[in-house]
C-alpha cells in the first residue's frame, strides 16, 4: 500500500524543503509506528525465511538492513521491519543533544538520485535510552536493532572516549549491537580519530562498555587503501565484530555538477567509490570479522554482487527516498 502511493506522494514531499520532509514523515510514523508496519506487512512484510543469517552473533532477518542517520532518534523503530528490513541502525547518537548545523543542511540532488547532508543533529543518548526501554518493554523491537554512536560536537577531541563510552553504557542493556562512528564529515575533527592511535584507546573502552554487544567500525571512503587496511587490521585486532564500509564522501568529483554545498554526499554516485572501499575492507579483513558494505545500492544485483564478495549484510539510505518504500522487500523478492 505504501509503496503504491509513494509515486504520489513524492512530488509533493520533493517540493518542500528536504528536511522538513524529513521530519515531517517521521513525526508521522512516529505517532503509531506499529500500526504503520502493519499496513506496510500488506503488500511488503518480512523477508523470506530462507534469507535469515548469523551475523556476528545476530540472528538477522535478511540480509538488507537500515543504515544509521535516517531514524537517528529511533522514533520509528517498529515500523521499519515492516518494509522488509532485517536489522535496523539508529543514530548517530551523541551523549549530549545537539541542535546540528545551521539550516539549510539537508539536499537533494534528484537527477543524481543522491543527497548532500550536514546535519549533526540528535536528541542524545539518554533520550533514546529512555525510547528504547519503553519499546523493550512492550516487546516491540522485532529485529536486531543496533546504534551508531559519535562524539558531541561540544566535547573536546581529547576527551571523545569518554564520551562514547558514556553513550555505550546508557544503551548497552538495550540494544544488539554498536557502530563506532569516526568517520562523518558533518562533525569538525571527527574524522581525525580515524588513526591506528586514536582507536587504539577508542575501541577497547567501548567495546568493554558494550558489556557483550558486538561493536562494529564504520569507516569513510576517502581514506587512501592502505589507511584503510590498517585501520582494519587494527581494529580486527583491538577486538571490533566487523566493519561498515562505508559512511559518507566529502568528494565531489563523482557528481556530473558541483553543487557548492559542505557534507557528506550519499546515494547513486556514491556507488563506485564504495565499492572500492568495501573490496578493501574485505581484503584486509580476510574472513576474520564481519564486513557490512554501504554506499549507494539501490539495485539487486548491486546487493548480490557485495553478498558474493563476502559482505555479511547491506544496508540502505538514500535509495529508500529515490526509490520508494517498497525497495527493501523488492531487493529482498530478487535475492530469494
Amino acid at each position: 500500500m505504501l509503496d503504491l502511493i509513494y509515486p504520489v506522494l513524492r512530488p509533493a514531499l520533493f517540493s518542500i524543503d528536504a528536511e522538513r520532509a524529513h521530519n515531517a514523515a517521521l513525526r508521522a510514523l512516529a505517532v503509531a509506528p506499529r500500526a504503520w508496519a502493519r499496513l506496510a506487512s500488506l503488500t511488503m512484510g518480512r523477508p523470506p525465511a530462507s534469507l535469515q543469517r548469523e551475523v556476528a552473533g545476530l540472528r538477522l532477518a535478511g540480509p538488507i538492513g537500515l543504515a544509521g542517520g535516517l531514524d537517528k532518534d529511533g522514533v520509528a523503530i517498529p515500523f521499519w521491519p515492516g518494509l522488509g528490513f532485517g536489522f535496523v541502525e539508529v543514530g548517530t547518537v551523541t551523549a549530549h543533544g545537539q541542535a546540528g548545523n545551521p539550516r539549510p543542511r539537508i539536499f537533494r540532488l534528484p537527477q543524481e538520485r543522491a543527497l548532500i547532508n550536514r546535519m549533526d543533529r540528535n536528541r542524545g543518548s539518554a533520550e533514546l535510552a529512555a525510547r528504547l526501554r519503553r519499546l523493550r518493554e512492550r516487546d516491540a523491537v522485532p529485529v536486531p536493532v543496533g546504534v551508531c554512536i559519535g562524539k558531541s560536537k561540544v566535547t573536546p577531541l581529547e576527551a571523545a572516549t569518554n564520551d562514547y563510552v558514556t553513550s555505550t553504557k546508557r544503551l548497552a542493556e538495550l540494544v544488539d549491537y554498536f557502530t563506532v562512528n569516526v568517520s562523518s564529515p558533518a562533525t569538525p575533527g571527527l574524522r581525525s580519530l580515524q588513526n591506528p592511535d586514536a582507536l587504539a584507546e577508542l575501541l577497547p573502552a567501548v567495546i568493554d562498555a558494550a558489556a557483550g554487544r558486538p561493536v562494529f567500525l564504520k569507516l569513510a571512503p576517502d581514506l587512501d587503501d592502505e589507511e584503510i587496511a590498517g585501520l582494519v587490521d587494527r581494529a580486527v585486532t583491538l577486538g571490533v565484530a566487523g566493519v561498515i564500509a562505508s559512511n559518507t564522501t566529502v568528494r565531489r568529483d563523482l557528481l556530473d555538477h558541483d553543487p557548492g554545498e559542505d557534507g557528506g554526499l550519499s546515494g547513486a554516485p556514491l556507488w563506485s567509490l564504495a565499492r572500492h572501499c568495501i573490496q578493501t575492507v574485505l581484503d584486509a579483513a580476510a574472513g576474520r570479522v564481519a564486513v557490512i558494505g554501504v554506499g549507494g545500492i539501490e539495485r539487486p544485483e548491486q546487493v548480490q554482487e557485495l553478498l558474493d564478495a563476502g559482505c555479511a549484510a547491506v544496508q540502505l539510505y538514500t535509495a529508500l527516498i529515490y526509490r520508494g518504500p517498497g525497495l527493501p522487500s523488492r531487493l529482498n523478492s530478487a535475492l530469494a
